[in-house]
């Protein structure tokens, strides 16, 4: 099974997968541990977020599933359209993370998902 990371540094899970451009990707069935097989690092236009082609790179892989800190719902749909299932987490360490998501055993729950579009509306209630 292939699984991606979104890891902006190349060492931690990170969020925000729609606008991430760094991943590692990792194949399960190689042995006991995931075993890193690449590193994408892909222009800022190629984002998911930013790209709208269905052919991003991340399609091409053949993943399973992608880890992250954090997604919006049309990122996770977006995926699933292509097979990917998308696993939120608060984990950081991303060969537990994938070893686990390899045997089915739930991760970590995700901290509350910030689209960071602007400002926060907020509505003022009279007395």
């Amino acid at each position: 099974m292939r699984i991606a990371v979104t890891s902006q540094n190349f060492k931690t899970i990170t969020g925000h997968a729609g606008k991430a451009r760094r991943f590692l990707i990792y194949e399960t069935d190689a042995g006991p541990d995931p075993v890193e097989l690449e590193r994408l690092d892909l222009p800022k236009d190629m984002s998911v977020h930013a790209y709208h082609g269905e052919d991003h790179p991340l399609f091409q892989l053949g993943l399973a599933a992608l880890v992250t800190q954090g997604a919006g719902q049309g990122f996770v749909q977006r995926m699933g359209r292509h097979g990917i299932t998308v696993h939120a987490t608060s984990e950081s360490d991303p060969l537990p993370a994938v070893a686990r998501v390899a045997a089915g055993v739930p991760l970590a729950a995700a901290l509350p998902h910030d689209h960071d579009h602007g400002p926060e509306l907020v509505q003022i209630q009279e007395p």
